[in-house]
C-alpha cells in the first residue's frame, strides 16, 4: 500500500533531528522509501487543482523535455516543477534535513539531485522555455490557491524564471 509522502517526511524528519538509530528494519525502510512517488505527489496535485480552478490548462510530466516537468504550459512556453524540499535540497528550509544514518550516501544522492536540477534548468532555458519552481513548503505555508495566483501572473508576464518559496524565517 502507498504510504503518504507527509508520513514519510515526518518519519525522516524525526530520524534526522534526533540522530536515533532507525526504528524499522532495513526491509521495511526500503519499502517505505520505494513508496515515495516522483509524479502525482500531494503537493503537485494541490497545485494542479488550484491552477485548473483558475482556468489554466497544462500538460503533465513532459516526457520529451529535460527533467520531465510536472506541468507544461505550452501556450505560455513555460514549464513548472514542484520540488520537494527534502529531495531537492531547498536552501535554508527546515524540511531539507539530513538523515542521521549513512550521511555519505545521502549527501551524494542529494548532490546528484541538485546537479541534475541545475542541468535541466539550463537545458530548458537554452531551448527557449520559461521555468517556474514551486517549493513544497510554499504550498504548505501560502496555500495552493495563492501560489497558483502568483504562478498565473508570472505565466502572463515575460520573465524567464519564477521561484515560489515560503518565507524562510
Amino acid at each position: 500500500s502507498h504510504i503518504g509522502v507527509s508520513l514519510l517526511a515526518s518519519i525522516l524528519v524525526g530520524l534526522c533531528t534526533r540522530r536515533m538509530p532507525d526504528v524499522v528494519d532495513p526491509e521495511t525502510r526500503s519499502r517505505i522509501m520505494a513508496a515515495v512517488r516522483s509524479t502525482n505527489t500531494g503537493p503537485e496535485l494541490r497545485l494542479r487543482r488550484a491552477v485548473h480552478a483558475r482556468g489554466l490548462r497544462y500538460g503533465l510530466h513532459g516526457r520529451r523535455l529535460p527533467g520531465k516537468p510536472d506541468l507544461v504550459f505550452r501556450r505560455f512556453g513555460a514549464v513548472c516543477f514542484v520540488h520537494g524540499c527534502f529531495w531537492h535540497r531547498h536552501p535554508g528550509c527546515k524540511h531539507a534535513t539530513m538523515p542521521g544514518t549513512r550521511p555519505g550516501y545521502w549527501q551524494a544522492k542529494f548532490d546528484a539531485n541538485v546537479a541534475r536540477d541545475e542541468r535541466n534548468r539550463r537545458d530548458l532555458l537554452e531551448a527557449g522555455w520559461r521555468i517556474a519552481v514551486i517549493w513544497e513548503c510554499a504550498l504548505r505555508a501560502d496555500g495552493a490557491a495563492d501560489v497558483a495566483a502568483r504562478l498565473d501572473t508570472w505565466l502572463r508576464g515575460d520573465s524567464a524564471e519564477f521561484i515560489q518559496e515560503a518565507a524562510l524565517t
